[in-house]
């Protein structure tokens, strides 16, 4: 049997296709299912049958538009409740599709109906298990998605799920999990890029903590759930739409002036760097090249509201278009392509200063009122941070931007990414960013190198 990895690194996950003799198994699909057919074409093998580990939270699912496309049997947990024809998948069910054989095995923890997917071979042996968002490297899913009200008992049956994932299988049998790779279904960070069942008793919480311990230690560890998230579940259980991966319409500069102007939302994709040296007026930084770009476009743009992208390549737009439809942002404004020079239609370009954790540090040594803002998340500050900044997450900036003061403001985050976001909002507003860019935990670069790092009770 060949098990071939399909990365989806903008939102930390991984979808599976596993062949054998001329049949295909896809586990988890993600979206744009364009990658998966050129993979099982590559194979040689024909997809008879598409399973999901539970109904989706971090992004829509291609499960079902995959199924159709190929007359594809769709397996999807039996507990769920979902508007399509689909194999209920129930514990102790065993789905075939040529020699490989998928036994359920309920594993509920992430989503109540959660299954994993034990694949043997035609005579019995256990080859690979795929554990969805259950047993992930060196940690579980999180279990605080489906409403706060679950969350402990969830947490309760997420430690009996992994512990039964180790009891009934051979301690040999390789890992294969959907979240954990930058995801925020993650409970914790995890480590790693392969394990087994054998590996993960020493390593994952769950098999090496009492049951109440995991329980506090995981929900006292959740963080912010990302706002397109409470979309995603719904979306797939109704059924996504067929992805649509077309270019947008092409905006000319004079349009893209007013819809700058009106305040609409423009996110500039080129680097941080760039855009602080030269934008449009009213333009947001949201980087194409860093995996966190769908993350924080879903974040911090309103369900729903006009998008219009900016970007230096036809084929630039057409990335960030692949990335979007993943959470379900299908419909685009329009898209602009071209240089800022070239879009600027005569109109003067903005621009801000860009410095370090060193440059912040002597700064603040001249004047020490300096406003610095820390755009990191709450766990990253309970850390601590540079003394006297003030700490809005960048998740929840555009409603806080009234507790900035006017003039010159220093952003900061944990590698100068939101930070980006950050300085590009603050800039739309008439405040005087400098994008601190950097990696703020960087041992010869970073706050604490500079003098800047204290602890959280004189952040």
């Amino acid at each position: 049997m060949q098990i071939d990895v399909i990365e989806t690194t903008g939102l930390g996950d991984r979808s599976y296709l596993v062949s054998a003799d001329g049949m295909a198994i896809v586990i988890d699909p993600q979206r744009d299912i364009d990658r998966v057919l050129a993979l099982a074409e590559k194979r040689n093998a024909r997809i008879a049958l598409v399973a999901e580990s539970h109904v989706h939270n971090d992004y829509l699912t291609g499960g079902l538009e995959l199924a159709r496309a190929v007359g594809a049997e769709y397996a999807v947990p039996a507990g769920d409740t979902v508007a399509y024809e689909r194999v209920p998948a129930a514990d102790g069910d065993v789905l075939e599709a040529g020699p490989m054989r998928l036994r359920v095995m309920h594993t509920p923890g992430h989503t109540h109906h959660h299954v994993s997917y034990v694949l043997a071979d035609a005579a019995g042996a256990v080859q690979a298990v795929f554990t969805g968002g259950s047993m992930l490297y060196g940690s579980t899913g999180r279990t605080d998605l489906v409403g706060p009200e679950h969350t402990d008992d969830l947490t309760h049956a997420q430690y009996h799920s992994v512990r039964r994932l180790a009891a009934e299988l051979p301690a040999g049998t390789p890992v294969f999990p959907t979240h954990g790779f930058g995801s925020f279904c993650s409970a914790t960070p995890t480590s790693g890029d392969s394990s087994t069942v054998g590996e993960q008793a020493d390593v994952n919480p769950a098999l090496t903590q009492d049951e109440q311990t995991f329980v506090d230690q995981l929900i006292a560890g959740l963080g912010a759930i990302p706002a397109w998230y409470a979309h995603m579940g719904p979306g797939n259980a109704a059924g996504p739409a067929p992805v649509d991966l077309s270019m947008p319409q092409l905006v000319d500069p004079e349009e893209l002036a007013g819809r700058l102007a009106a305040g609409e939302w423009v996110i500039d994709l080129r680097t941080r760097t760039a855009f602080a040296a030269g934008h449009l007026p009213g333009a947001l930084n949201f980087e194409l090249a860093i995996a966190n770009f769908v993350t924080y476009v879903g974040w911090l743009v309103p369900w729903g509201a006009p998008l219009t992208l900016i970007g230096a390549t036809v084929q630039q737009v057409a990335d960030a278009r692949r990335e979007l439809v993943r959470i379900g942002i299908d419909r685009l404004a329009g898209a602009a392509i071209g240089s800022p020079e070239q879009l600027a239609a005569d109109r003067e370009l903005e621009s801000y200063p860009v410095s370090d954790f060193a440059g912040l540090a002597a700064v603040m040594a001249a004047d020490p009122q300096l406003v610095v803002l820390d755009a990191r998340r709450d766990d990253e500050r309970a850390g601590g941070g540079v003394r006297g900044s003030l700490h809005i997450p960048i998740h929840d900036l555009p409603d806080r931007l009234d507790e900035i003061p006017d003039g010159d403001v220093w952003v900061y985050c944990g590698s100068g990414y939101r930070a980006s976001i950050a300085a590009s909002l603050l800039a739309r507003t008439g405040r005087r960013p400098v994008l601190v860019d950097g990696s703020y935990g960087d041992p010869d670069t970073g706050a604490a190198a500079a003098g800047l790092h204290v602890q959280p009770a004189f952040a």
